[in-house]
């Protein structure tokens, strides 16, 4: 079926070129001048919501307890991710890969361009593109398809529940809920407004309750799955435990004991909060992941290993027990207390 191509520039490359710099920039009335500076420099220039600039040069010098096991070039640049099971899966260049966690290629098939967000569940692969929404077995046979309930729809993320799929909307700035088949059963506003100065507009949910990003407001914004708001926490800031630059997280992921895992740019890191919002630490910071300023997007294995998507790699992270012991007080793990921490229960390497 023809892909809708309306759309000609994909999230990540608007990502890439520093478009949330721009569009926040034009939203706050940041001059010309200063909008040059953040695109020549993302990694040291950012601002708020309301326009304010501060750099954000990364004081972060804690030791992430968590090892690179395993690392992979993709052939294409990566637009989407997750996993089923302990299987990862990217999207990118049209395809979609499936790799086992040791990084070898089980399975590869077309789906087509621009995909914005893929989610497992069981044995279907949902795929989002701008304005339609695609299901797919692991392998590869398209099970069923809708378009966006409207032509202006220019969707960003999704998150599937036994109740329904949930998608966010960049152009209505609102949660569009669909039935698994595709009707459409309601929007979903937000009581604080939705600002999304770019395509940083995620998606999750756990155990009934559904997670956004409200990336612009620096929070994280929690609702039924009947669309009632629950609650919110986060605030802007460059220190761990807040969200830097115009729009973060960039990326959310709720673990299995429910664990909050958001992911940010500017700052690339990955942190820990508790399921009612408390900070508990960062996982992997930007000198772990490997540098940069884009985001990366993480998952978690059943035996929480930390599986990493990033522009054009892979990667697999296992918690290190002599890492933590012996960075002692700087130690990301000494730092969080968490002594039964479900994210690394059982595993030493």
């Amino acid at each position: 079926m023809e892909k809708d191509n309306k759309k000609k520039l994909t999230r990540k490359e608007f990502l890439r070129l520093s478009g949330s710099i721009v569009a926040g920039g034009a939203i706050a009335g940041v001059s010309g001048k200063l909008i040059s500076d953040m695109v020549r420099r993302p990694e040291k220039l950012f601002f708020s919501a309301e326009g304010e600039t501060y750099d954000i040069s990364d004081g972060d010098v804690s030791v992430s307890p968590y090892r690179r096991t395993v690392s992979l070039q993709s052939p294409a640049e990566i637009e989407a991710f997750d996993t089923m099971g302990d299987r990862m899966i990217a999207a990118g260049d049209g395809t979609l890969t499936i790799y086992s966690i040791d990084g070898s290629v089980e399975k590869t098939f077309n789906v087509g361009p621009d995909v914005r967000d893929i989610c497992t569940v069981s044995d279907e692969i949902y795929v989002l593109f701008p304005a339609r929404i695609e299901v797919y077995s692991p392998q590869g046979a398209m099970l069923r398809g809708w378009d966006a309930c409207s032509d202006n729809s220019d969707y960003c993320s999704l998150t599937v529940t036994p109740t329904g799929v949930f998608v966010t909307d960049v152009f209505a700035k609102n949660i569009c809920k669909y039935t698994r088949e595709g009707g459409l059963v309601k929007f979903i506003d937000s009581p604080n407004g939705f600002v999304i100065p770019s395509y940083c507009f995620a998606i999750a949910s756990h155990d009934g309750t559904i997670y956004c990003s409200n990336a612009g407001r620096h929070i994280i914004e929690s609702y039924t799955e009947d669309g009632k708001y629950i609650t919110s926490f986060g605030q802007a800031g460059t220190a761990t435990g807040s969200f830097c630059g115009c729009c973060n997280p960039v990326h959310l992921y709720i673990s299995d004991a429910g664990e909050i895992i958001t992911s940010e740019k500017g700052i690339p890191r990955v942190s820990c909060y508790s399921a009612d919002g408390k900070f508990r630490s960062v996982l992997l910071n930007r000198r772990a992941l490997g540098g940069g300023s884009d985001a990366y997007e993480a998952r978690l294995s059943s035996d929480g290993r930390i599986l990493v998507a990033g522009k054009r790699s892979l990667s697999v992270y296992r918690y290190d027990s002599s890492l933590a012991r012996g960075a002692g007080e700087s130690s990301a793990c000494e730092i969080c207390g968490i002594s039964d921490c479900p994210i690394r229960r059982g595993i030493t390497v």
